[in-house]
């Protein structure tokens, strides 16, 4: 008798096991030989993530647009009037981030919620300036500031490109729905200027013409900002601090840019 209750109940088990084919389990045993439970197979992967979740992805790859500025300007080397000719116009100082790659890492074992991003992008900024100074540099490299009049509505800016590498720490907070994510990001930016140059936009017998004057003008090669980020859904803001100021020690003003804007589209 029982036997024939050993039989079914085996039975029993083999039957829900092979009727599950999308919850595979396999039994465990414990060093005792005694059963220690049941684990899903999905739960061996490293990283894995649970049904209905979908695998981690960051939030660094799209098109940004936003406003450049100096903070802590510092013009000790420099004698007046010439303490603070890189004022700039805050609204029409532009910036434009190409984020073409990213690649992204989850760090918990089950769930997807937390993880790393890194990747790779493009910067353009323009810092235009409030009046009719544009910079040169003189036979030391130092930047000085250089008055530059041809009419009334000349502009003038200096704009850098940089290839930016990220690395960043995000959490994603489940809203509603577990794809829909707030998320919040902070780290840092690597980034290598590729180049830069000044120009002024003016009319000429009502022809419009510009100078452009390319150049180092003793801007770092490299930098290092610190980044916060934040977004649900349509709605993504970043916000950039630079930890090196804009030019090399001694050789221009102490200025350390600052940026913010928003995602316009997400890739």
């Amino acid at each position: 008798m029982k036997r024939f209750f050993l039989i079914v109940i085996l039975l029993l088990i083999a039957n829900l096991v092979f009727s599950q084919e999308n919850d595979s389990l396999i039994v465990i045993q414990s060093p005792t030989g005694r059963l220690s439970g049941l684990i899903n197979i999905q739960d061996l992967g490293n990283g894995e993530t649970s049904p209905g979740e979908k695998k981690f992805e960051g939030n660094w790859a799209g098109v940004e647009f936003g406003i450049n500025g100096f903070a802590n300007a510092s013009y000790n080397s420099y004698t007046k009037p010439d303490d603070h000719f890189m004022n700039n116009d805050l609204i029409r100082s532009n910036l434009l981030n190409l984020n073409i790659l990213q690649y992204s890492r989850g760090i918990q074992q089950i769930r997807n919620n937390i993880g790393l991003v890194t990747g790779l992008g493009l910067c353009f900024q323009s810092y235009h300036f409030n009046d009719n100074t544009t910079i040169i540099i003189d036979e030391n490299r130092k930047v000085q500031p250089s008055v530059l009049y041809f009419d009334s509505s000349q502009k003038s800016k200096l704009s850098v490109l940089y290839l930016n590498v990220p690395l960043l720490f995000e959490i994603q907070i489940p809203i509603n729905h577990v794809n829909n994510r707030l998320y919040i990001s902070t780290g840092i930016t690597g980034s290598k200027r590729l180049e830069a140059h000044t120009k002024i936009k003016y009319r000429k017998d009502g022809e419009k013409e510009k100078v452009k004057s390319p150049g180092s003008y003793s801007i770092n090669s490299y930098k290092v900002a610190a980044t916060f980020r934040i977004g649900y859904r349509r709605a993504n803001l970043f916000a950039t601090y630079d930890l090196v100021p804009l030019f090399e020690h001694y050789q221009g003003p102490v200025l350390y840019p600052f940026s913010a804007g928003i995602r316009l589209i997400s890739f």
